[in-house]
């Protein structure tokens, strides 16, 4: 009998296509300098598309090509237009001028705008496991291609390669656009890696992202080569928040997407039972930890406290409602960084005042719990509710909207999972044993 052969997974329209090559040659972005700019010119591009698709949809299209937007997703969209409203108003609060109002809108369409754009286009007709295997084959590349970046460093090699030239479109800073070996933690004096982000801990960002989405991949060889490629990410370079998070995050979606089931209440309801009568040696035990993980880098932790200080105090006393507009550099203090970075509360506060702050909180907690609704039905919005779940994380060390050019593919798998219907897709078979229609993996 002649042996039967695995169809390959393949992009069957233009935004599967678009996400697919973005996502699997990531590294062929990265050496030209234009990950940065791909992120926001791939949301714009496939806005445009959907906005067409929209256009052409009517009473007659068939209900499996139809889109439908989820409140989900609208929510994200209201919110990141308030986000540009307590921008401008910043703005004029402060007197700046229109050209400033002007550069600072085209960072809104460059950031905060792709927390709501990609969420929208995981509306369109999108295979989640499309999504895990391209994930999956960026992150075996990458367990590859991390040998190269490590030995440079015992070789002696030079840090930095060179500033790409498309550095002149602009952007945050030349670190967007650098090709980097390795690096130096001025701290501790031990090399890092960042690979193909602006620093060391956005790479352990990105590994927790497209860990969720591997796991839901259905060929075990290449599940495991990219959950491999994932742990080493976050090993490299040395985030203590990458290596938290990841099994944290995978312990509370577990339990969370199984909230409907009469077992996981009644363990609930035991560990709460407890968890009451060890309360006080559950805070001794937090306590220590936090002792310990801020001392694992002292001057990255005291750095990192000082910033979210100063932020603080200066939105109290100076622009409660509507922030400063802009970002402010520090002072020596904290190594000139600037104020409200390295933590998205603080950095909405001090930039977009409390209109900002709310502005972020709000889809974040109706995404948990829609999410978390329909996680217990869907894997599609178990991956979704993993994406949050990571990104609540993250707004503790990371300004979420200056990294959305990066973690974009997890922003997708939200919007799909949104759009997850009560259809269960975790029994489909294998995709190594045959090959999945787009309607019977988004559901119709």
């Amino acid at each position: 009998m002649k042996k039967a052969t695995s169809p390959k997974l393949e992009p069957q329209n233009f935004a599967e296509k678009a996400i697919w090559i973005s996502i699997i040659w990531t590294y062929a972005f990265y050496f030209i300098g234009g990950l940065y700019i791909l992120g926001a010119v791939l949301a714009w591009v496939l806005f445009g598309h959907l906005c067409m698709k929209l256009w052409q949809q009517n009473k007659d299209t068939p209900e499996e090509e139809r889109i439908t937007i989820p409140w989900g997703v609208w929510i994200w969209i209201v919110s990141m237009l308030v986000m540009q409203v307590a921008l401008v108003m910043g703005h004029l609060d402060f007197d700046l001028s229109l050209g400033e109002i002007i550069k600072s809108t085209i960072g809104w369409a460059k950031g905060w705008a792709l927390l709501a754009l990609y969420p929208l286009i995981g509306c369109l007709k999108i295979r989640p496991q499309l999504m895990y295997r391209a994930a999956s084959r960026i992150c075996a590349f990458t367990l590859a291609i991390s040998v190269p970046f490590v030995l440079a460093f015992y070789l002696r090699l030079p840090q930095k390669l060179y500033v790409s030239p498309l550095r002149a479109v602009g952007g945050p800073g030349p670190d967007f656009f650098e090709v980097m070996l390795y690096e130096i933690d001025p701290g501790e004096g031990k090399p890092r890696w960042r690979l193909f982000t602006p620093w060391a801990p956005a790479l352990g960002f990105v590994a927790n992202i497209y860990f969720f989405m591997i796991l839901q991949e259905r060929d075990r060889k290449l599940r495991w080569l990219g959950m491999a490629g994932c742990v080493v990410m976050c090993q490299i370079s040395a985030s203590r928040l990458a290596l938290i998070a990841m099994p944290a995050v995978w312990l509370i979606t577990l339990f969370l997407s199984k909230l409907s089931r009469p077992l996981t209440l009644i363990g609930l309801g035991i560990t709460s039972l407890v968890g009451s009568i060890t309360l006080n040696d559950i805070i001794e035990a937090v306590e220590t930890f936090n002792e310990k993980f801020t001392a694992a880098r002292k001057d990255s932790s005291r750095v990192r406290a000082a910033l979210g200080r100063i932020a603080r105090y200066r939105w109290e006393k100076e622009a409660p409602i509507w922030g400063h507009g802009v970002v402010e550099k520090g002072p020596h203090l904290v190594e000139h960084m600037p104020i409200g970075s390295h933590h998205s509360w603080y950095g909405l506060l001090y930039v977009k005042g409390i209109v900002g702050f709310y502005a972020l909180a709000i889809p974040m907690a109706w995404s948990f719990i829609d999410l978390t609704a329909k996680a217990q039905k869907s894997e599609s919005a178990k991956v979704g509710l993993s994406m949050v779940l990571v990104l609540m994380f993250y707004t503790f060390g990371e300004n979420l909207e200056i990294l959305a050019y990066l973690f974009w593919p997890g922003l997708v798998m939200m919007g799909i999972g949104f759009n997850a219907k009560d259809r269960v897709v975790e029994n489909i078979p294998s995709l190594t044993a045959q090959k999945i229609d787009s309607r019977e993996v988004v559901g119709k």
